[in-house]
């Protein structure tokens, strides 16, 4: 590769992969050589959007190109374990779309790939790598704020408030049998597990199907995208549409979240507060460069995104100074720094490299939450608190 840059090759041509392609175009050490879609033509567009020099038809093919040191995984969910699995065979580096795959026997087998894979291996959680979460997460571990001992929160959006709204996310077959839950509920339970740093261990669910019929477009809208007038069908639904979790973690801090895809007028609300000790932190991603903190005895504050005034771990994720805004897309940014480092070192190192405590989340990451999934798929089965399987 050129001036010695990693080759990364994107997988998929929607959403994912556009804004993947976007975050890679921010990191000096990469360049992006290949994109591969469910034909030529499609991949051959977002290519020539970017670009990008080749293009293939077939994921395979780009997983075989020698010029492709690393893989994004930005296909639907149910190749997610496919793709996955023959990019840690070939011994490539791999950064997936969560989930990890449509169930946690598919994600077992995927961790235990990972640990004996060539290659640096990682799950998209992005919400973990903004600055304020991270700052957060220090206050805890210093003991600053004492002990947590209840969170609470959601992630909310509107894009499936209408029984006319369709996605293929609707589909079982391709999404899963979790949506809500899986799809956004899967990025806050990450997100809280890793400023608690503490497993969630067992876990209570009420999931609802707002519409168990929808009226399907016959040419279906892209994800978040607007489906036309025309002419639809209906069809039954058989995943949530909204839910409420209870939940208990490993280390005795008690929660509750709701996720829902049909709350008017919230876009992309991932929510959390803390109750610990000797404070309350409570950080909204619609805002994200503000981390709130409750006092009793003395006034509340709101702690800013300024370099100067954070932890180093946190201060290391701010790239401009305090009122120069950043949001989603840096977090994004911050997360394929993250691995790239990891890759790169590894690229150097070779045999001898021995990884840190990534910042990152893992393929084990991943697949400790498919098994959240499946707690809570039980728990709405049964009725009854359900533990995540060890």
């Amino acid at each position: 590769m050129d001036n010695g840059k990693m080759g990364v090759g994107v997988i998929g041509t929607g959403f994912s992969a556009d804004f993947h392609i976007q975050a890679l175009l921010r990191l000096p050490e990469v360049k992006v050589v290949a994109v591969a879609g469910s034909s030529e033509a499609k991949a051959r567009a977002l290519a020539d959007k970017y670009g990008i020099p080749a293009a293939y038809g077939s994921y395979g093919d780009l997983i075989a190109d020698e010029a492709v040191e690393a893989v994004h995984n930005c296909t639907p969910n149910v190749l997610h374990f496919a793709v996955n699995r023959d990019v840690l065979l070939a011994g490539k580096h791999l950064l997936s779309e969560k989930p990890l795959a449509m169930n946690s026997a598919q994600s077992a087998e995927l961790a235990r790939l990972a640990e004996n894979s060539k290659g640096v291996s990682g799950v998209c959680f992005n919400y973990r790598h903004f600055p304020m979460v991270v700052q957060a997460r220090s206050m805890l571990r210093s003991g600053e704020i004492g002990k947590a001992h209840l969170v609470h929160g959601g992630y909310f959006q509107d894009w499936l408030l209408y029984d006319t709204d369709y996605s293929w996310r609707l589909e079982p077959g391709v999404n899963g049998e979790s949506r809500a839950i899986a799809d956004i509920g899967s990025h806050w339970c990450d997100t809280v597990q890793f400023v608690l740093n503490s497993r969630i261990s067992e876990v209570f669910a009420d999931l609802s199907t707002v519409h168990p019929v929808r009226y399907k477009p016959r040419l279906a809208a892209a994800t978040f995208g607007q489906a036309d007038d025309g002419d639809r069908e209906a069809f039954e639904v058989a995943t949530e549409d909204a839910g409420s979790v209870l939940l208990r973690f490993e280390d005795g801090t008690r929660g509750v979240f709701t996720v829902s895809q049909v709350s008017a007028g919230r876009k992309n609300r991932l929510l959390f507060e803390i109750a610990a000790a000797e404070s309350s932190l409570c950080w909204d991603q619609e805002n994200p460069n503000r981390l709130w903190e409750g006092k009793r005895s003395e006034p509340n504050r709101e702690r800013m995104r300024d370099p100067g005034l954070l932890s180093p771990e946190a201060a290391r994720l701010a790239h401009f100074p305090g009122g120069h805004e950043e949001g989603w897309p840096d977090a994004l940014r911050n997360l394929m720094a993250d691995f790239y480092r990891e890759a790169m070192s590894k690229r150097e190192a070779g045999e001898a490299h021995r990884p840190g405590p990534a910042s990152f989340a893992t393929l084990a990451d991943g697949h400790g939450i498919m098994k959240v999934i499946d707690a809570i798929l039980e728990s709405r089965r049964t009725g009854a608190w359900v533990r995540v399987d060890d």
